[in-house]
């Protein structure tokens, strides 16, 4: 499962992908309950991008006495029948989530190693992903939303990452949905879950790279050109 990506800066959200930045700052790279933006389908018809949580359920939206759970990812296979993602998944609140690039773990040495996941030419893509809004204790409203996963066990690049099966236990190796530019509209105005299900499938590994990347957490920000006065979010 992919709980950490590049999202892209600025000036990439409108070079490659046709919208109008957030007026805030996010991070460098996306972890859990990280703002980073994604892209939905704005109510005059064209991709609106929006400042939202990575997560579908953030950290200060879980209950009292519940264990903390991540929902970063949801499998496909489920994506209709779990509580955390099946309403807005029949409602088809479906997004695009813009990456450079993203991280999983390779254990063919035994112990986990961090690689970068992205294109072969370096371009910026989309992932597919599905959204939610929710009601915070000061009356705002902020987004929230989930990666899409398939099953990888046939793909030459992806059935590298995650660890090995516990003895016994069947493989079930994961990737995110990488959606082609051509389909990014068509996606966006989807409005029926199980025509939605035909645009999970797996990208093409001849047209993806990976290489080790060992983790530095730092906390720079991609930042407005010009430096927009901060404000509501959404």
């Amino acid at each position: 499962m992919c709980v950490n990506f590049i999202p892209p800066d600025y000036m990439t959200l409108a070079e490659y992908f046709h919208v109008d930045s957030p007026e805030a700052e996010w991070e460098a790279e996306a972890y859990q309950d990280y703002l980073t933006p994604i892209i939905r389908r704005s109510a005059r018809g064209g991709r609106r991008a929006s400042l939202a949580s990575f997560g579908m359920v953030p950290k200060r939206h879980i209950p009292t006495g519940f264990r903390p759970f991540a929902t970063m990812n949801a499998r496909a296979e489920t994506i209709g029948q779990k509580p955390t993602f099946a309403r807005f998944w029949h409602a088809c609140q479906l997004c695009l989530i813009p990456m450079t690039a993203f991280f999983e773990p390779n254990w063919e040495t035994g112990k986990a190693e961090r690689w970068r996941i992205g294109l072969n030419d370096d371009q910026p893509f989309a992932v597919a992903g599905l959204w939610r809004s929710w009601r915070e204790h000061d009356g705002s409203e902020s987004l929230a939303f989930t990666a899409l996963t398939i099953n990888a066990d046939d793909h030459p690049l992806m059935n590298r990452f995650h660890k090995p099966p516990a003895p016994g236990e069947p493989p079930d190796k994961r990737s995110l949905v990488i959606v082609p530019p051509d389909q990014y509209d068509a996606w966006l105005d989807c409005r029926d879950p199980e025509l939605a299900r035909t645009f999970l499938t797996l990208y093409a590994a001849e047209q993806m790279h990976a290489m080790p990347t060992p983790q530095v957490r730092t906390r720079t920000k991609s930042q407005p050109p010009d430096g927009p006065e901060q404000g509501s979010l959404f």
